[in-house]
């Protein structure tokens, strides 16, 4: 494919090429100027609301001060190991679980 073909079509026609306000029907376009800045509406897909569902019941910080100061404390002294095995399991298992939730 070359970059330079070009469709056979007037510039704008079937991609609504030029300027946004262009585009749009004029009725849009006096609500959205009426509106102001009164927002948008926004909703989320069943798939966003169960995750954000069960990061709220998981309650309390993600983040374990205490934990990272451990870890960094074995790295700087040489101790540190990385279960690899450990890790390949917890992210099939992850990955289970959000296929699982997008399935349904």
């Amino acid at each position: 494919m070359k970059i330079n073909n070009l469709p056979d079509k007037p510039a704008g026609a079937a991609t609504g090429a030029g300027k946004p306000a262009d585009r749009l029907p004029a009725a849009n376009t006096q609500r959205n100027e009426a509106a102001g800045d009164a927002g948008v509406t926004v909703s989320l897909s069943a798939t966003s609301q169960t995750i954000s569902a069960s990061v709220a019941r998981a309650g309390g910080d993600v983040f374990n001060a205490q934990k990272v100061q451990a870890i960094k404390s074995a790295i700087e002294n040489g101790t540190f190991t990385i279960n690899s095995e450990a890790i390949a399991d917890k992210l099939l298992s992850n990955a289970r679980d959000m296929l699982g939730v997008a399935a349904k």
